[in-house]
């Protein structure tokens, strides 16, 4: 049986919103009600928070300690090495990628990723909901093969090769297997809805949907009592709107050959 291991990276010293992944949903870290979420998922997979080895993160590996959730050190900046040595550590026949800015994910949306990947796992060394996008933005999924990880590890040069992990797979098309899974319901809400957590604006959404959503139960909102709720609360929903579509992809258009400019947008005047 395919053995697969959920690596969600978090660090302390986020460059945009510094602490983010302490910051408070629900009572506790935001990275603990993420996690939660992640292990709600159905399909078993083992989950390891991959911090780095720096003294500012040991709050990331006592607040593993305390929950009972595998915890490893790594390069500061170098997310693949971070990744791939992480997935050596556990014995990982793949490696499921969920960035820790990720705390509304659907559980639902990752086990239809890893569903995907399971079965067809002959045919793709990566799968992800990202190439094209089309869920809301903060339901990032990708699952990767352990020799495509490694291959990648091995070559990846350029440094946004090494800081956001995958692109040397996903822009390699003709000699990496890609497969990609789209919402569903047809629907393209990926520059629309932004769910992740990168700004101040951000937080303070995803902490009002928390208020409302969450349940002492465990149960996990999905996407569709998110999407009610912020419906009926247009104010709540404005208060991150200027900043969807924005993404990474913006700063390196001109050397990523499979993004296109319809897939990100820039926004100079974010705090």
């Amino acid at each position: 049986m395919t053995r697969l291991v959920v690596v969600v990276q978090a660090r302390m010293s986020s460059t945009r919103l510094p602490g983010k992944v302490m910051m408070p949903l629900a009572g506790r870290p935001l990275l603990e009600r993420m996690l939660e979420r992640v292990g709600a998922a159905t399909l078993p997979a083992e989950i390891v928070v991959a911090t780095t080895a720096m003294q500012d993160d040991e709050p990331l590996r006592e607040l593993c300690g305390a929950i009972g959730v595998r915890c490893y050190s790594g390069h500061p900046t170098d997310l693949l090495d971070r990744h791939y040595r992480a997935a050596l550590e556990c014995g990982a026949d793949a490696v499921v990628k969920i960035p820790s800015d990720c705390p509304l994910i659907d559980p639902a949306v990752i086990d239809r990723v890893l569903a995907h990947y399971l079965r067809h796992e002959a045919s793709y060394d990566y799968v992800s909901n990202l190439h094209p996008a089309s869920y809301p933005d903060g339901n990032d999924v990708e699952a990767i093969a352990m020799p495509a990880l490694e291959a990648a590890w091995r070559e990846a040069r350029r440094d946004f090769e090494r800081e956001h992990t995958t692109p040397f797979l996903w822009e390699r098309p003709e000699r990496f297997l890609i497969g990609n899974v789209c919402w569903e319901r047809g629907l393209d809400y990926s520059m629309s809805h932004r769910w992740t957590i990168d700004y101040l604006e951000d937080y303070e959404l995803i902490a009002a949907v928390y208020e409302a959503l969450w349940t002492a139960s465990g149960r996990a909102f999905g996407i569709d009592a998110i999407l009610s709720w912020l419906e009926e609360h247009p104010d709540v929903a404005a208060l991150n709107a200027h900043l969807a579509g924005v993404n990474w992809y913006r700063h390196h258009m001109s050397e990523l050959q499979t993004v296109t400019a319809q897939m990100t947008r820039a926004f100079d005047n974010v705090r």
